[in-house]
This record gives C-alpha cells, structure tokens and sequence, in this order.
C-alpha cells in the first residue's frame, strides 16, 4: 500500500491509497469542519464519504508532469508511465496550483 497526504494550501486536505483493490481517497476530518473549507477538486466535492476508483483519480492524474519533464522523472527515479501513484508522489510535491501530493511512509504509522 501507498499513501500520499493531500495539500491544500498548506492544510490537510485529505489522504489518498493504493492498494491492491485500486485508489482511495478521503478527506480529513478537520479540514471538513474548516470554515468555507474548498475541494479539492470540483469532481472531488466536500464529502465524509470516501472515494474509491479502479483507476488513479482523473485530478489528481492530471497533476502528473506530461512530454519532456516526464521523460526526466521516469529516467531520474526509475520509475514505469503506468505508475501512476508513483509518478505522483515523486513528481507533485511542488506543483502548480492549490494542491500538493506529499508521500506519506505508512510503515510508520
């Protein structure tokens, strides 16, 4: 299992898995009860509700660097294009926008 916690303008937003059933994705308690507390993504509404896709969610795919930037992640950390999870949690720390990916080490917890 993979894990990664979900930024939101520096709060938690939320944490997103992969496990052997596909991808996860839930928002965190306090982030839910913050005052005019935005989505993450508008197909990702404020919800206790957890999401679950046999694919990586289409969001938080699209974070995922395309052509040539690409090129560089999969060759500098090794990793395949069909990795999705892995591409966004080497890639997406510091990417454009509201929202970053932050690998969480689920040994420790």
């Amino acid at each position: 299992m993979r894990k990664a916690k979900i930024k939101m303008h520096d709060l938690t937003a939320g944490w997103l898995t992969e496990d052997e059933n596909g991808y996860h994705f839930v928002y965190d308690a306090s982030y839910l009860q913050k005052d005019k507390a935005p989505p993450v993504s508008l197909t990702l509404p404020l919800t206790t509700i957890e999401y679950k896709s046999n694919i990586m969610f289409p969001f938080f795919d699209g974070l995922i660097p395309e052509g040539w930037l690409l090129d560089i992640a999969e060759k500098n950390w090794k990793l395949r294009p069909r990795d999705r999870m892995g591409l966004l949690l080497a890639c997406c720390k510091d990417c454009i926008g509201a929202v970053s990916i932050h690998p969480v080490n689920v040994e420790e917890e």
